[in-house]
């Protein structure tokens, strides 16, 4: 392993392009465009793999994570977040449309309002709740936001929704079937007063592979580049796949435990009700992180003999996403690195 300071986040870089390919596939074979979310990995290179294996553009949380983006080269991004535009936002807004084609969430006639002062003509797409209940409107009334939106001075592309419920045990095929639904009906709303949905959007890394191509015309996966322990625990990728870990050396073993120098400054301290622990163990499956302080791992150890001090392991992160925006680098097997070049880009 890597002669470096732990705790460093480790990337597989042939594991990398075998799942970024993968999700190209699966998108081209349903006939869907594909636009991953870069708030996973917020590296400039990995977007360009996805670019190259086939993606449309790329979706991004925050204008700050855009602006990333576009000053790297990326034409065509989406801003996936019903932004609340006040003049300076809309002058970094303007300003980003003159390097790439930028797309806006909304989901109020307020927030329809700010954006059309500041960024007349401004492409956006309505969001629709399809069921996290986080934000979107009820798919019944997207016409009506879609026909004041244009009213204010917006040019309406379409839909999106986050089936973000998908991150329950079992849950995928259900989920996805709660979007289409949901799609539909907003759909239909847009219809009724003339309008087009030309995008529909759409898709979650647990329910991408159900998402149901017969509504959708897009999908937004984020964390399928990486894995996670999240993914593991749910079943929608597999250890042997995981291309991403954090490199923990072992600095304790007290009371018959595993202590590593990974915390959750390292980690990220994301703990869902159906997660086993706070992270896995690559290569030890029936080890469970179940103490996370914030430079301490405390591992359960279910087989022996105890691994000794100054050894390392490689810890699978339950939510890739954070672990990323905490880390400055990400470090490749060869030992060069590629820069968080988006880490804390957060406005």
């Amino acid at each position: 392993m890597l002669a470096r300071a732990t705790p460093f986040l480790l990337v597989d870089l042939e594991l990398l392009t075998d799942n970024i390919r993968a999700m190209a596939r699966l998108a081209a074979d349903r006939g869907l465009a594909l636009r991953p979310h870069v708030k996973t990995h917020k590296c400039t290179q990995v977007g360009r793999l996805q670019k190259e294996a086939g993606a449309v553009g790329l979706t991004v949380a925050t204008v700050a994570e855009a602006e990333v983006f576009a000053a790297a080269g990326f034409d065509d991004l989406f801003i996936a977040y019903p932004l609340w535009v006040d003049p300076a936002k809309g002058h970094r807004i303007r300003d980003l449309a003159t390097r790439a084609g930028v797309r806006v969430g909304i989901d109020s006639l307020e927030g329809a309002r700010a954006l059309a002062a500041q960024v007349p003509g401004c492409p956006v797409l309505i969001e629709v709740d399809s069921g996290q209940h986080r934000s979107g409107v009820q798919p019944a009334s997207a016409g009506v936001l879609a026909e004041c939106s244009q009213r204010a001075g917006l040019d309406v592309r379409g839909l999106f929704t986050f089936p973000g419920h998908s991150y329950a045990p079992g849950a995928a095929a259900t989920v996805a079937a709660e979007e289409a639904a949901t799609l539909r009906t907003a759909v239909e709303s847009l219809a009724q007063r003339g309008i087009e949905a030309h995008v529909v959007s759409g898709g979650s890394t647990p329910s991408v592979a159900e998402a149901d191509a017969e509504v959708l015309t897009e999908i937004r996966p984020g964390v399928y580049p990486f894995g996670d322990a999240q993914q593991w625990e749910l079943m929608t990728t597999t250890p042997g796949r995981i291309a991403l870990t954090c490199v923990a050396t072992v600095v304790s073993r007290a009371g018959g435990n595993v202590v590593l120098d990974a915390g959750s400054k390292a980690l990220g301290a994301d703990r869902p009700g159906y997660a086993s622990g706070y992270g896995r163990l690559l290569d030890h499956p029936d080890a469970r992180v179940v103490l996370l302080a914030e430079h301490h791992a405390v591992v359960t150890w279910d087989t022996s003999p105890l691994p000794t001090l100054g050894s390392r392991l490689r810890v699978v992160p339950n939510h890739v996403c954070t672990a990323v925006n905490l880390a400055d680098e990400l470090v490749l097997r060869d030992g060069s690195s590629w820069p968080v070049a988006a880490r804390g880009a957060n406005t």
